[in-house]
């Protein structure tokens, strides 16, 4: 396992926080001794956590030109036909996957191909599984073609997630599985998909970047 390069100054902050904390407590409370250990015993839990927030597990990556691969861990809870009005401007199958604070945060290309877009929009902190989020929040809209079809991944803020990062720029070549970006906290990821295309997830269940299978092209 490795500590993803957004983390390095979030977990340096932290520390760095949890120090002083620590040390004001132990130098003014140092009588209190239950008290201390407390505190100290919070504030590793809350440490242990953000570097786990930010960690990459070694994982064998699957790579298939014929499949949509998942962009994100997290779970399914959107999988239906809907209106797309940013780039398609039609219907399309939209797969949205809820990333919880206690899921691995990278976002990786679901397929290979030329990136078409890559647009940033400010918007609210909607609760990440709003219906309303996928258009109203935060969030970073990418299209990648591969010469067979287009594919829209959108990586939306949710309350706690308050930055998107993003590595892609237009007329960019991406392989299937390479970081797509990162998001900071828990957050959604949505997939458009042309319609009929076939889905090889249900609602509700839990998958992981880069190796669960979304759909066929």
């Amino acid at each position: 396992m490795k500590i993803h390069r957004e983390g390095l100054a979030s977990i340096l902050l932290t520390f760095a926080v949890l120090a002083l904390i620590n040390g004001a407590v132990f130098y003014f409370l140092g009588h209190m001794p239950l008290l201390c250990r407390i505190v100290a015993g919070f504030s590793l839990v809350l440490f242990l956590f953000i570097i786990s927030f930010f960690r990459i597990p070694k994982r064998d990556m699957k790579l298939d030109e014929s499949l949509v691969i998942a962009p994100c861990d997290g779970k399914v809870v959107v999988i239906e036909e809907t209106y797309e009005p940013e780039y398609f401007k039609d219907k399309r199958l939209q797969v949205s996957i809820f990333m919880s604070p206690a899921n691995v945060h990278v976002n990786r290309n679901p397929i290979s191909g030329q990136v078409k877009l890559s647009q940033y929009h400010a918007g609210k902190y909607l609760v990440a599984w709003h219906p309303k989020s996928s258009t109203e929040n935060e969030r970073h809209t990418v299209v990648i073609g591969n010469g067979k079809t287009d594919i829209l991944v959108r990586q939306i803020a949710g309350a706690l997630a308050r930055r998107i990062v993003n590595y892609l720029k237009p007329g960019m070549q991406v392989t299937q599985n390479e970081e797509l970006g990162f998001i900071k906290f828990g957050s959604r990821v949505d997939i458009y998909l042309p319609v009929g295309t076939p889905v090889s997830v249900e609602l509700e269940q839990v998958v992981r970047g880069g190796q669960t299978v979304i759909a066929t092209i």
